[in-house]
């Protein structure tokens, strides 16, 4: 673990959003003393939703936060900006390489989807990136396993680093990256979290990044999505009538089929 001299966990107050830092921290230690947790663990991905969590989460709880970089055949690139982001707020940090698990899970799921009667039948796409999900969801699930792992040994809780504008069409992975134990950042629009980094004195490497789930290499979020941050947020925050017909139709269908991950799973009624 990397244990660098921590910077002063209060932020001098020089905006709104500084505030609206504060805010978040404050009921990140309220959830603290709610759960009865110590402190926090965060991954640290390279991306902007995961520096800001990260930050707010030392701002919560100087003492007590991790990050982890949980690479798995990941871009080099997501690692030395997770390391920027660690060494400009002196954060502890730790590694765990989650590939051979992740080899060791593909080859025995491999081997028992060849074990149906017919292997191909329902499980290819003409769509490439929805061949690609099986595969690529098993990252963010082990990384998350990881992080569960390490906030039960250390009496943490686990800071989830989605926003509002991915959590509203249900742009995680179910049991990965949307997982956690509070959401610190839910609530703020992909913009909105940019603006408060930059409030946050977050590296600019790190502020204007293309944003990118890291699923496969080059993989970014608006290519995977079919449309730009922008645009839904001026759904979001417009209704319908701030974008085409055509794409309210693709996102009121994102919201409508990515419903269960944002619930608990469904049951039937007591008798």
């Amino acid at each position: 673990m990397n244990h660098r001299n921590r910077p002063a966990g209060i932020l001098a107050i020089e905006s709104p959003r500084m505030r609206t830092a504060e805010r978040i921290a404050g009921w990140m230690r309220r959830q603290l003393a709610a759960t009865g947790a110590r402190g926090f663990v965060v991954g640290l991905s390279g991306g902007l939703d995961s520096a800001v969590v990260a930050r707010l989460a030392q701002l919560a709880a100087p003492d007590h936060v991790l990050a982890v970089m949980l690479p798995c055949y990941s871009d080099p690139e997501d690692e030395r900006d997770a390391d920027i982001v660690a060494r400009q707020f002196a954060l502890p940090v730790i590694r765990a390489d989650v590939s051979p698990a992740y080899d060791a899970m593909i080859a025995t799921a491999h081997a028992a989807l060849r074990e149906l009667p017919d292997p191909a039948h329902g499980v290819t796409s003409a769509d490439p990136i929805s061949n690609r999900r099986p595969l690529a969801n098993i990252k963010p699930r082990l990384r998350m396993t990881t992080l569960y792992f390490l906030a039960n040994s250390l009496g943490y809780l686990v800071a989830c680093t989605s926003n509002r504008s991915e959590l509203s069409i249900g742009y995680f992975t179910k049991h990965g990256d949307g997982a956690g134990d509070l959401l610190p950042i839910g609530h703020l629009l992909k913009s909105e979290v940019r603006a408060l980094a930059r409030d946050m004195h977050l590296p600019p490497s790190i502020v204007d990044r293309t944003p990118s789930a890291g699923l496969w290499l080059g993989q970014t979020d608006e290519e995977e999505m079919g449309f730009r941050y922008a645009d839904l947020e001026r759904y979001l925050e417009e209704g319908p009538q701030g974008v085409s017909p055509a794409l309210a139709m693709k996102i009121e269908r994102l919201i409508r089929s990515s419903e269960h991950k944002r619930a608990l799973p469904p049951m039937p009624d007591a008798d």
